[in-house]
């Protein structure tokens, strides 16, 4: 005797209580049963199911309508075990699009009490040809023998018509299920993100609220996002005719009554007479192209530099300078400005061509020196190894 095992874990409604049942079909050579069922209730547990495989095939009739399914002109096929066989019951050719043929070609192929599958061809392309949707109809009312049949069966029908074609399925139990709109509703809960507990839930607000600690070396934390000062028009003039070539220095200042960003000074300078543009009792943001080569190869780079000579300035004008960096910034590159390099310096006198060049074109060391490792004590001795004696060990 041929025996197949089904074993499948529901859960019943609160109120009743937990019952064990163990139903064997026997299976002999007639075809009252197509697979031994071991059925557990349980009140208030998780789904869990295990399955072997029936051992229902697809009769010849229905494995040729799966080879002509193939050529896209088939857009419903409804397929039932029937004699301890898979086969097919209906069939139903492409009438317009898929959405509109869904309720019109599938809703009269439902029975309200008898289980069955439905293949229905979808229109989206996929590398073998359409995509398919598998809706496996379970009715409430079918009996638990039906149910579990079809249940281990799918694998089997899934496999006959081929993986690869079924790109989504649909578990139906109930009338409203099997529509357009209840197909439209399972894929946005399909898509929609998993529910989460209580506990979950609170983790999860815990998460947005909490204050990163990692803190090292490389990290930077920023506790202020800046004041944005707006720019006059002259400023912003000026930096559209230093785009343009008019000009390769810029210098801007910030008016703390207005705080309003203006343009103090606009000409062509020499890299030479660059250290001398930077103020000694006031702050400034400076913007210079600054012409040079490297490895052989012409470069024009815009580099801004932030000028703070320490403690000349009133601690307004310290912060204001520091608060309103980043932003203009950020107005510079909106403006067109790609900034190479960014610097700060305290005094003129670093802005020199050597420096510049250190800053964009940091030199590579190629050969690193091996690590000496130094001599021991000229004295120590030959090294020795020592037993502990009978002494020691007590």
């Amino acid at each position: 005797m041929f025996m197949h095992l089904y074993y499948e874990l529901v859960t019943l409604p609160s109120n009743n209580a937990a019952t064990l049942h163990s139903v064997c079909l026997q299976n002999v050579n007639n075809a009252t049963s197509a697979a031994n069922v071991l059925k557990i209730e349980s009140c208030g547990s998780t789904a869990l199911t295990m399955s072997h495989q029936t051992g229902i095939k697809a009769n010849e009739q229905l494995a040729k309508v799966f080879g002509k399914a193939k050529n896209g002109k088939i857009r419903v096929i409804k397929v039932s075990i029937e004699n301890e066989q898979l086969s097919c019951s209906a069939t139903a050719d492409v009438k317009k699009d898929w959405e509109r043929d869904y309720d019109k070609l599938l809703g009269p192929l439902f029975e309200e009490n008898v289980p069955c599958y439905l293949l229905y061809r979808l229109d989206t392309k996929i590398p073998l040809g359409h995509g398919w949707l598998l809706i496996s109809w379970t009715p409430d009312t079918a009996s638990i023998r039906q149910k579990m049949v079809y249940a281990s069966t799918k694998a089997t029908l899934k496999t006959e018509f081929g993986t690869a074609y079924i790109t989504e399925e649909l578990h139906a139990t109930t009338m409203e299920e099997t529509t357009l709109e209840g197909y439209k509703k399972h894929k946005r809960e399909f898509a929609a993100p998993a529910p989460l507990t209580t506990r979950e839930e609170e983790i999860q607000e815990l998460r947005k609220t909490e204050v990163r600690t990692d803190i090292s070396t490389d990290t930077r934390h920023q506790t202020l996002g800046g004041v944005s000062c707006p720019l006059s028009d002259a400023t912003r003039a000026a930096v559209e005719d230093l785009l343009r070539g008019n000009y390769d220095y810029l210098q801007f200042r910030i008016s703390l009554e207005e705080e309003r960003i203006h343009v103090s000074n606009a000409a062509k300078v020499p890299l030479s007479e660059l250290p001398k543009q930077v103020p000694e009792d006031h702050a400034r943001y400076h913007l210079f192209l600054f012409k040079h080569t490297h490895e052989g190869d012409y470069l024009e780079s815009f580099v801004f530099i932030y000028s703070m000579p320490g403690y000349a300035c009133s601690v307004r004008e310290r912060m204001m300078y520091s608060s309103c960096k980043a932003p203009f910034l950020d107005q510079l590159a909106a403006l067109g400005v790609d900034v190479t390099k960014k610097l700060e310096i305290d005094s003129g006198n670093e802005l020199t061509e050597e420096f510049l060049q250190d800053e964009l074109h940091p030199k590579k060391i190629l050969h690193r020196p091996a690590f000496a490792k130094p001599k021991g004590p000229p004295n120590r001795g030959a090294k020795r190894l020592t037993r502990p004696t009978n002494d020691d060990e007590v």
